[in-house]
């Protein structure tokens, strides 16, 4: 099959998070299953066309932009492994450093609207369009109503995000008609973008089973459950894959010390030099609980924040964290850091140098989240040996499982509540196993080290799901 992803991101080209690197990575998959699978994305103004040999395949083409004409520039790459990328050049991409940022409701309007007008003018034709969160959503809505020859599906990877906007811009960008004419006996689409993708696309993925089960709910569907329950016979969950050429811990040219499930005692090189990396004191039998993270509420960033003088006082853990967010939890972790300057560290960047550190030299991995669409650093910390600390939720429930109080079956530490003393017992009884059973802990590592979490399986998957949109 013929098959063209549309996204905001991808890596290596332009990465923000999780979406990035499934964008990064699932053409790939899909290509080694004998797939032609090639991705189109804004041009950003810190993609470097001479490292990344950037052509311009059409030139001057006039798009439609609410009451104005704007022109853009279609270019082209060619990423490792022989994925094509097509690369929307416009004024509004080109002169911004950010993926994200103020007026995206118009920048990704004018996305939308501009693969739309590009995909006839294309050299090779795709079979399908498979668009992937809110900032593509309209992409389904105007391939439906023109009656289109292509078959779309819209992965959610986070329904939290919906692109939502009001009343005004509705008006203002032309989009009035298609909130007046959705189809027949389908709810009113609220004003966002995300309603659209849903109720529009030929079939609607999410990135795990839980999830997609947990988003028809009121409590996890963020106000669009009742769409997805009208859609839910072509709803489907599909557990994302990590790039394990990337993340190896074997060949990783990012971390001091390679090593293999087969032979971990070099894992502690890395443990050290984490600890010596964020001033932490150095010893090798201190518990280190790591976190890369959005800082987010969703994230679980309230109840740790909560309960981090507790972990502290009661225990002999450090907790390093590294991410960026929202103001408020950057503010309450420089504090934290400052009571506990031996016992906590925070780095609030997007550094994927560090993150591949803090992967392989920490003992545990806490994810206590409110929500977890998926979740890739749990699969990453296991690819490294570092056990998970996770709440219930979503992907996290689907990837894993309790640990026995044997040891022997489950691969991780599992909390169901969403509250700061299911969060705190479940690390002391993390920390009492590393302590008590240090033989068996070992054995934990090596077995989370060998489950296989490639995208090989989840490519098989999304290549039925692609011929059920071909059916209709």
């Amino acid at each position: 099959m013929k098959i063209l992803f549309v996204a905001a991101e991808a890596a290596p080209l332009a990465k923000v998070g999780g979406l990035g690197e499934v964008i990064g990575s699932l053409p790939k998959a899909l290509n080694r299953i004998g797939h032609d699978v090639r991705l189109i994305m804004p041009r950003y103004g810190t993609i470097d066309p001479v490292k990344y040999h950037i052509k311009s395949v059409i030139d001057d083409l006039d798009i439609q932009n609410t009451q104005a004409v704007k022109p853009i520039t279609l270019r082209v790459t060619t990423l490792p492994e022989g994925v094509t990328v097509y690369l929307v050049d416009s004024y509004d991409y080109s002169i911004s450093c950010e993926i994200y940022g103020k007026d995206d409701l118009q920048r990704f309007l004018f996305f939308c609207r501009a693969v739309v007008e590009i995909m006839p003018r294309l050299d090779w034709q795709p079979e399908i369009i498979h668009c992937h969160d809110w900032h593509t959503a309209l992409i389904p809505m105007w391939l439906n109503k023109s009656n289109s020859c292509y078959a779309s599906v819209f992965t959610v990877h986070n329904l939290a995000y919906q692109g939502s906007f009001d009343t005004a811009f509705l008006s203002a960008s032309g989009l009035q008609e298609y909130w007046d004419s959705g189809p027949s006996g389908a709810p009113v689409p609220p004003l966002n973008f995300m309603a659209q993708g849903v109720l529009c696309a030929d079939a609607v993925t999410t990135v795990s089973k839980t999830y997609a089960k947990e988003i028809l709910t009121p409590e996890y569907g963020n106000g669009l459950d009742q769409f997805l329950r009208y859609r839910s016979e072509k709803l489907f969950g599909v557990v994302n894959g990590i790039d394990y050429e990337e993340y190896n811990p074997a060949s990783d040219g990012l971390i001091p010390a390679r090593y293999r499930f087969s032979a971990l005692s070099a894992k502690v090189i890395n443990k050290l030099a984490l600890q010596e990396r964020f001033g932490l004191t150095k010893d090798a039998d201190i518990p280190i609980v790591g976190m890369v993270t959005r800082l987010d509420e969703q994230k679980g960033l309230d109840i740790l924040l909560e309960g981090i003088d507790s972990l502290v006082r009661d225990t002999k853990v450090q907790l390093i964290i590294l991410g960026k967010g929202r103001e408020r939890y950057h503010e309450l972790l420089k504090q934290a850091v400052e009571r506990y300057p031996q016992r906590v560290a925070a780095f609030f960047a997007f550094d994927d140098a560090l993150a591949h550190l803090i992967y392989a030299g920490s003992d545990m991995y806490l994810m206590p989240s409110r929500f977890e669409p998926c979740g890739l650093g749990q699969m990453v910390a296991m690819r490294y040996g570092t056990v998970p600390v996770v709440r219930s939720t979503g992907g996290l429930a689907d990837t894993v499982h309790d640990l026995t109080p044997d040891l022997s079956e489950g691969n991780g530490f599992v909390f169901r509540d969403y509250n700061v003393d299911a969060m705190i017992v479940t690390l002391n009884r993390a920390l009492t196993a590393y302590f008590t059973q240090r033989k068996k802990w070992h054995g934990i590592m090596k077995r989370i080290m060998a489950i296989d979490f490639s995208w090989q399986s989840s490519a098989r998957k999304y290549e039925s799901i692609y011929h059920k949109a071909l059916r209709g």
